[in-house]
């Protein structure tokens, strides 16, 4: 089938589906630093803001792919449809949905989307689409249960025209251990022992991450009482320090100097995760060119998707046939007046 590539980024939605053997027809991204990693990889410059894409010039397409910022929604009652949505990258998904009629829209947001503004959002998402005429389903999906030794949660809109997603169909993985995906050599950055401190006996989480210490960072000194002031380090996420026999934490893309540091129970030392491997653990190929900017590199990755994740969804839409949808749709429409037909005759 043929797709859209919304909100692109460095092509992560792309390269799951293009891997399940759909091809891409257009792509949308905003920023200058994505959109030069895009053209390196895929060789095409998307189309700037969605916002001035006229829906009409778009090509025809079976899916829609869409990791739309979750921009604050102006809900009155969330009962108006588009009217809920004017003023949101979300608006634009859906104009362009209401003029090419897709067979299927998928759309990935963070966790907090379920419980934005007390849920409505959601609400309002859900039956903006349902108005467009699709069956709307969703679910949480982590990037840990696809091969990938990272909990990140991400909310996955399924909007199908023919029949609803079933998503109890996703076929789930074991989690692999953090210490399969690291390099074997480089230049590593270790931190001397002081700057560090190990908690005795870590625990392994439900999440599958295993917390082992933090570094030793002065901060939020006032107003710490009397023997907490290592909870003031170990709050924030730059400071912990993670075993690599469990998962890693989500990448976020805020944190542009990867401040993300593991434990090597072996060497009994603590290193900087490299770039090379926070890409790795999001699914990204050892040969796909990077931002030369490092800090981009850090930002891209962190607001990109998990690859295997996105993969499994393109390919559970062919296994649950929605393959052509389209065209099946189609022909469901002239076996019906032909079953009509036969029926008048007799």
């Amino acid at each position: 089938m043929k797709f859209i590539d919304l909100f692109a980024g460095i092509g992560g939605f792309r390269q799951g589906f293009e891997s399940a053997g759909h091809e891409c027809v257009f792509s949308s991204e905003i920023n200058e630093h994505c959109q030069t990693v895009y053209k390196n990889n895929f060789k095409e410059v998307p189309a700037s803001d969605i916002t001035l894409i006229n829906e009409k010039d778009i090509p025809d397409f079976d899916i829609l792919l869409a990791g739309f910022p979750c921009q604050p929604f102006s809900i009155s009652g969330y009962k108006k449809g588009f009217e809920d949505t004017r003023g949101t990258l979300f608006f634009d998904v859906c104009r362009i949905i209401e003029e090419k009629k897709p067979p299927i829209a998928v759309l990935e947001n963070v966790k907090h989307l379920i419980h934005h503004d007390k849920g409505n959002t959601l609400k309002v998402i859900i039956k903006t689409l349902e108005d467009l005429g699709y069956y709307v389903e969703w679910k949480l999906l982590n990037a840990k249960n696809f091969g990938l030794p990272q909990n990140r949660e991400r909310i996955i809109i399924m909007a199908t025209l023919l029949k609803p997603f079933d998503f109890s169909l996703i076929e789930e993985s074991k989690t692999p251990k953090l210490e399969d995906f690291l390099d074997k050599d480089g230049n590593f950055e270790y931190l001397n022992e002081s700057e560090y401190t190990l908690i005795e006996n870590p625990i392994k989480q439900k999440s599958g991450l295993v917390f082992v210490g933090y570094r030793n960072k002065n901060i939020w000194q006032k107003g710490v009482r009397p023997n907490t002031l290592h909870l003031s380090r170990v709050h924030r996420q730059p400071n912990r320090i993670y075993s690599i026999e469990g998962s890693h934490p989500t990448i976020p893309s805020q944190e542009t100097s990867g401040r993300f540091f593991i434990y090597l129970p072996n060497e009994n030392k603590v290193r900087k995760l490299t770039l090379n491997e926070c890409y790795r653990i999001m699914g990204f190929d050892i040969d796909f060119i990077k931002s030369e900017k490092t800090g981009e590199q850090y930002k891209q990755i962190g607001n990109s998707v998990a690859i295997p994740m996105i993969k499994e969804i393109a390919e559970q839409l062919n296994k649950q046939g929605f393959i052509n949808g389209r065209e099946r749709k189609v022909t469901r429409v002239i076996q019906s007046v032909f079953e009509f037909q036969e029926c008048s005759a007799s």
